[in-house]
């Protein structure tokens, strides 16, 4: 696509065109923010990291010099920050999901804008974060584990035909789209998309727009968003449905620089609301490209076949359920194995049961901790849906029964593990993560907290051989490449888990 094109939208061409061919500065979210940004930030400056905050956007910081990757820190690999294109920054504050909602992700991979939403959210109320790719989960479940999220609930979906039966007070559609806005990953170029995707991809993007308005309460909100400048696929499709469905547009005033939406472009007119929509060029936060529409639903019927609740009220959801549905296990059998695990915290790793007041499933031979006070999977009628997570994996059970406590657990738990923690050395873990044992003189056989410089990174075993990683291979591979430049000691002052 020629981005020529644009030249009569774009407020100024010329720093439109400088900022698109240099490369993007790296920009990160402190997980959590509050109390946890300060020290995030005073371990990276020991690191050699110089930062400064970003206008308009809490708890974001561009990397200034560095001594490499920040995506190479055990910062990164700990979970107490996520590398996110200051752009895409805006729009969950954007959507501004308060603790205790019900929200809707309905393309939420790799997981930037979801997790951001988890924290203002506090890991409260119950957060769905949808995907249709399989290999794309992987990787939206990688960010939600790595970042210790207990508050959502992820599921295999087409956005397009995401089950009914539940409304949400939130939905973000994140769109695919034809990815203009990522041109400064290529050198300034925009990717060269056909027209049979363009005809595709809009298309594609009415029908998520239509089930994202249906998927909404009354009163509720949705928040469309792409990664393009092409009107087409921005004001024609938000144009369209405040046309079609019973919603209309809330002019977004954000609190970073941008350009209102379009009118008209290249002889098309659209609905004279869409100027309340907002779009983010490259030189207005040094960044990527980036369209926002927020919209209202209105009251009104739902979708043909799709009951609507009672005017002004909020339908009730049920809880999560202890054993999760469909399975063998009972509730009675389901609360022993996990009164099993977490009796096991208490005992061998010195957890106190008070911290970790949090809700419990049995799903899939684990116990998963989740803080979701509701769901909607009872309500949503049949179809080619799947779940996949609810919370954080965070008890295994061997082949004798025995408790096993995740290595996303144990990060999660962090410094409320007091018991069973071996501290080791750099040597030490090297060899470790090499599946190599190392000496020890802790005397009780079975899992530990491995610790390295005040964090603890995952779970060990001590056996006849000696101490010995259960990290997962992948994992260790990634926090091989973390440890090589430890900058100083910290041990006397590491951050606490956000």
């Amino acid at each position: 696509m020629d981005l020529g094109r644009y030249r009569e939208i774009v407020d100024d061409w010329s720093a439109f065109e400088e900022a698109a061919g240099r490369a993007e500065p790296t920009v990160f979210r402190v997980r959590g923010g509050g109390r946890a940004e300060a020290s995030v930030l005073e371990r990276l400056a020991l690191r050699g990291f110089m930062v400064r905050p970003l206008d308009g956007l809490p708890a974001f910081y561009q990397v200034e010099a560095g001594p490499g990757p920040l995506s190479a820190t055990i910062e990164h690999w700990l979970g107490l920050l996520y590398v996110q294109q200051a752009s895409t920054g805006v729009a969950a504050p954007a959507l501004a999901p308060r603790p205790g909602e019900r929200v809707l992700d309905l393309c939420a991979a790799p997981g930037g804008k979801t997790t951001h939403m988890a924290d203002l959210m506090e890991d409260s109320g119950c957060l769905v974060a949808s995907e249709i790719s399989e290999s794309r989960i992987r990787g939206l479940l990688g960010n939600v584990y790595r970042l210790g999220h207990t508050g959502i609930f992820v599921v295999a979906a087409d956005g397009r035909d995401f089950p009914r039966g539940a409304r949400f007070d939130r939905v973000l559609l994140d769109a695919p789209c034809s990815g203009e806005g990522t041109l400064r990953r290529r050198g300034g170029q925009a990717p060269n998309q056909s027209r049979s995707f363009q005809a595709y991809v809009t298309r594609a993007q009415r029908t998520l727009l239509e089930r994202a308005v249906w998927l909404t309460r009354p009163g509720g909100t949705i928040l469309y968003v792409t990664c393009t400048f092409a009107p087409e696929e921005n004001e024609a499709v938000v144009s369209e449905a405040l046309q079609r469905l019973p919603v209309d547009l809330e002019p977004l005033d954000l609190p970073v620089p941008h350009a209102r939406g379009v009118t008209s472009f290249e002889g098309a007119t659209y609905d004279p609301r869409v100027e309340g929509a907002a779009r983010i060029y490259p030189h207005h936060l040094d960044s990527g490209g980036l369209f926002l529409a927020r919209l209202r639903r209105l009251d009104g019927e739902g979708a043909p076949g799709d009951p609507s609740p009672p005017e002004g009220q909020r339908p009730s959801w049920p809880g999560v359920p202890t054993a999760f549905p469909g399975e063998a296990s009972s509730h009675e059998g389901a609360l022993d194995r996990i009164e099993a695990g977490i009796q096991d915290l208490t005992e061998r790793f010195g957890v106190p049961r008070a911290s970790m007041d949090v809700g419990w499933t049995l799903r899939g031979g684990r116990a998963w901790a989740h803080t979701l006070d509701a769901w909607p999977m009872p309500l949503w009628e049949e179809g080619g849906w799947r779940p996949i997570s609810v919370g954080l994996r965070a008890i295994e059970f061997d082949s004798r029964g025995r408790a096993r406590p995740t290595n996303d657990a144990l990060r999660w738990l962090g410094r409320r593990i007091t018991e069973g923690v071996l501290d080791v050395d750099e040597g030490e873990l090297r060899a470790l993560l090499a599946r190599e044992a190392v000496p020890t003189g802790h005397e009780r056989r079975g899992p530990v907290a491995l610790r390295w410089q005040g964090d603890v990174i995952g779970r060990g075993a001590v056996t006849v051989d000696g101490l010995k990683s259960e990290i997962p291979k992948a994992r260790a591979a990634d926090l091989l490449r973390c440890i090589g430049d430890t900058g100083g000691d910290r041990s006397a002052g590491t951050a606490p888990r956000p």
